[in-house]
């Protein structure tokens, strides 16, 4: 029997990450088992408002060698975006690995040199010998995966693990409230925006109708959401959004009607701008040179937008420069005519820096117009985002790689992935999607590349300390980047340094264009890397 074929693998999710992996991994003679808690290819999509368009035009969401159909919008559409993602699973026999409703409960390392995986990866080299399948070839891992809806589980083991769960769903950020102040004080309907994107289109349309709605959150399902029920109330029974800081929701990637705002924040003379991790001194003298460039495209770009989109007039400009948003992945796309149905008033905007609840809506505190107001509310809708890190601990019996795997605030590095895939002392695992970038489907099917030419033996990991310093420095640029905000990884101002550092790792050629000018000016996308195999 071929060793690849005979080398057992789980992928756990069918999301974007998942598909690449499997894809990948299916390339170079893998058979692996995807286990997918849905009854369909597509993850967050499957689960998204029926209004939801892409924030990234077809050109850079999209696999490098699977291009979209004419058909599709610019801007595709929940549908058809859940379309391709099923055609890419069709196409390349992805969907006849996948075990649908199957849904991993728990992971545990088993066997090998130690009966954990943090002691097991104790040795200078990662699993040993810095292979996927370790020094001994006796460690596995044991998944507990329940089927359908049976109480019942079932356990399987396999020679390596690679999760691709994401971090936008599953386990809510919910944020805190003084005593007396938390949702059981509220005489109206609490939901998170997980389960409000859950329902039925035609069920989360009868639960909105005629009634008070607020919306909390500033991002871009929070803007989703509030368009959805302003359609279906308007300016009779208007949804009040509260937002503490305001994103750039933008309404077009062109700026000035003419320039793409990939020439100016995804070409690599614009990533010479910024202090990449691991670069060395004479790139960060570089960026500490071009600073007064980097601040003035910063600032240009940020007053076009201010003037093109009413965020100043309706209280919505955001507090950080455009640069620091594009570093920390906070930027998206408005839904369409936002403003317009802000100014019907069928949207009404209001900041707090908190909230809390009180029998007839909620009371906010402490932001010019909000300081104190009551804003009544028969359902409140919290679109705060979600606990990435708490997903992934969860999926994990070991108190000990538990602990380990999602890092902490406090410990000296927040992200504490090898490449954004390998933690340093987890051996036979790699995590998939974690980190995201401005076009996460970018980002995740190299993170899928790198991973499946690692199972197939074309590079070594170097040693757990080298590899730790490494997730250090990322982690404090990461930290740097999203200063009090930071949730997790993003890639969004040094996505193509980290696509290096991948293509060193599986001996590819860094630099994928042609011609000098093009190398440096033209922005960098899914496309450049369809070589990599």
């Amino acid at each position: 029997m071929d060793h690849k074929a005979a080398k057992r693998v789980a992928v756990v999710g069918a999301g974007t990450s998942g598909l690449a992996a499997c894809k990948h991994l299916l390339a170079r003679g893998f058979r692996p088992v995807v286990f997918e808690a849905g009854a369909t290819v597509g993850g967050l999509w499957t689960r998204t408002l029926a209004s939801t368009r892409l924030q990234s035009p077809t050109t850079g969401y999209r696999f490098s060698d699977f291009p979209w159909p004419e058909s599709a919008d610019a801007y595709p559409r929940h549908g058809q975006v859940v379309e391709y993602l099923a055609a890419y699973a069709r196409r390349f026999g992805v969907e006849e690995c996948v075990r649908f409703r199957s849904k991993v409960v728990a992971a545990e390392y088993v066997g090998g040199a130690a009966d954990t995986a943090a002691d097991a990866a104790g040795d200078e080299m990662w699993a040993g010998n810095g292979e996927a399948f370790g020094s001994d070839g006796a460690g596995q891992w044991r998944l507990t995966v329940r089927h359908g809806d049976s109480d019942g589980t079932e356990t399987y083991e396999f020679d390596f693990l690679i999760l691709c769960i994401g971090r936008f769903s599953g386990v809510p950020n919910i944020p805190s409230f003084p005593p007396g102040g938390g949702p059981d004080a509220f005489h109206g309907e609490v939901l998170h925006s997980m389960d409000f994107s859950d329902m039925d289109d035609a069920d989360a349309a009868a639960l909105v109708k005629g009634k008070r709605l607020a919306v909390v959150g500033s991002g871009k399902s929070a803007f989703d959401i509030a368009a959805e029920c302003a359609e279906a109330n308007g300016a009779e029974r208007p949804c009040t959004m509260v937002c503490r800081s305001p994103r750039w929701l933008l309404h077009d990637l062109n700026v000035w009607g003419k320039l793409n705002l990939g020439y100016l924040y995804m070409n690599r003379f614009a990533q010479l701008m910024v202090g990449k991790p691991g670069a060395g001194l004479a790139s960060s003298l570089l960026a500490t040179m071009l600073t007064p460039l980097a601040w003035l495209i910063s600032k240009v770009t940020g007053a076009y937008y201010k003037r093109a989109i009413p965020m100043r007039e309706h209280g919505m400009e955001p507090e950080h420069g455009f640069a620091g948003c594009i570093s920390s992945c906070k930027v998206g796309m408005l839904p369409e005519a936002f403003y317009d149905k802000v100014s019907a008033g069928s949207v009404v905007m209001r900041r707090s820096r908190s909230f809390s609840f009180c029998e007839d809506g909620l009371v906010l505190d402490g932001a010019g117009d909000g300081s104190g107001r009551v804003v009544p509310a028969d359902l409140v809708i919290v679109a705060t985002g979600f606990r990435g890190d708490q997903k992934l601990r969860d999926m994990f019996v070991s108190p000990r790689v538990k602990e380990m795997v999602a890092g902490s605030r406090s410990s000296d590095t927040t992200v504490p992935l090898y490449r954004e895939c390998v933690h340093p002392r987890i051996p036979q695992m790699a995590v998939i999607g974690y980190a995201e970038s401005l076009t996460n489907i970018y980002s995740i099917e190299m993170m899928a590349k790198w991973v499946a030419r690692f199972l197939d033996g074309a590079f070594r990991l170097p040693g757990v300390r080298r590899m730790e310093r490494s997730a250090a420095e990322w982690g404090g640029y990461m930290r740097r980047s999203n200063g009090e905000s930071f949730r997790g990884s993003c890639l969004g101002a040094v996505s193509i340094w980290y696509n290096d550092q991948l293509c060193r790792d599986m001996g590819c050629e860094p630099r994928r264009k042609k011609g000098l000018l093009a190398e440096w000016f033209q922005p960098y996308g899914a496309v450049d890397y369809a070589g990599i195999e």
